[in-house]
């Protein structure tokens, strides 16, 4: 029998599964990288969604552009 927590935790992880990966991408279309990093950035993302949104918001970050 699944109670309430069980369903909270399920539509928590699942959130985390579809929300990450839709963040990161949001976030690397909006900046602007050196070279062709978008587009490994993107590449990495898609091909590998939760692990590679998490690397993306650890090392990505750096590799941004400044804004004007």
């Amino acid at each position: 029998m699944v109670g309430p927590f069980q369903i909270l935790l399920i539509l928590f992880i699942l959130a985390i599964f579809f929300l990450l990966p839709v963040i990161a991408i949001i976030d690397i279309v909006r900046n602007e990288f050196t070279g062709n990093n978008k587009i490994v950035w993107v590449l990495i993302v898609l091909l590998f969604p939760v692990i590679g949104a998490i690397i993306y918001f650890i090392v990505g970050g750096s590799q941004k552009l400044p804004k004007n």
